[in-house]
């Protein structure tokens, strides 16, 4: 992998790993644009998503500090129920979902979904239940919501967003639970991709491409995460619809002709 597609998949992984447009799916498209097969480069993997990992850690650093401090409270508790599905939907269904990483129509199915899904979110009145008055049932739905965007393409936030404001949390909560509810998960698919990497060695791999890749991604995704929460409080995620609409069918048109 050269120097410019490692900063090029390091950025798109930063800003749509939290913007509502699914980062593996945007990652499939441009690997196939590319010819470029990270899958098999497990290290950037692990780099990038360390990079974003880092980008959420920032932002909400006193939320993740407040958890660990004081790991008995409610918000720890309704974390924990979140990741739940997440971690058991990978392990019982890697297999298949692993199959739907190599088709691009599934990606451009699932953009449509994630599509309908902001469509809906922008829709929904104003809810103003903030994360105290949040339920281990309403977690374990958003959660449910987190473990079924394993899917490329549809989008992680923006699922976990929509569900939360589903639940009738106001605007600032949703986004504040769903970022902090994907660093256990982000944190859990590096460790994974450790395990891998134990296995295959680094030889050969362009280390400093990928440190680069991993410093955009984690730049990328810090902008990404504040222009996101600023747009989520004046309503506008029906501008990302339309363009995971148009993603969507241009992908699927292009790949059936």
């Amino acid at each position: 992998m050269s120097l410019w597609q490692a900063l090029f998949l390091g950025l798109i992984q930063g800003l749509t790993e939290f913007l509502p447009v699914s980062s593996s799916g945007h990652l499939v498209i441009f690997q196939n644009i590319l010819g470029v097969e990270t899958g098999a480069g497990v290290l950037f993997d692990v780099m990038v998503h360390t990079g974003t990992l880092a980008a959420v850690v920032v932002v909400f650093w006193e939320d993740i500090w407040n958890v660990i401090r004081k790991p008995n409270q409610k918000l720890t508790w309704l974390l924990f129920v979140g990741i739940i599905p997440a971690g058991l939907m990978g392990f019982f269904l890697e297999d298949f979902f692993t199959k739907m990483f190599s088709s691009v129509l599934v990606v451009g199915a699932a953009l449509l979904v994630t599509g309908a899904f902001l469509w809906y979110a922008d829709s929904i009145p104003r809810g103003g239940k903030g994360l105290n008055k949040l339920t281990t049932g309403q977690a374990l739905f958003i959660g449910v919501a987190q473990g079924l965007a394993i899917i490329p393409g549809l989008s992680r936030s923006g699922t976990t967003i929509t569900a939360a404001l589903a639940m009738g949390m106001d605007r600032e909560s949703a986004a504040r639970y769903s970022f902090l509810v994907s660093v256990p998960v982000i944190f859990g698919a590096a460790l994974l991709h450790v395990k891998d990497l134990l296995g295959t060695g680094i030889q050969g791999v362009p280390i400093m491409n990928y440190v680069a890749a991993m410093l955009v991604s984690a730049v990328s995704g810090y902008l990404a995460i504040k222009f996101l929460l600023k747009l989520l409080a004046v309503g506008r995620l029906k501008v990302f619809s339309i363009y995971v609409w148009v993603l969507g069918l241009v992908v699927i048109t292009v790949k059936l002709t």
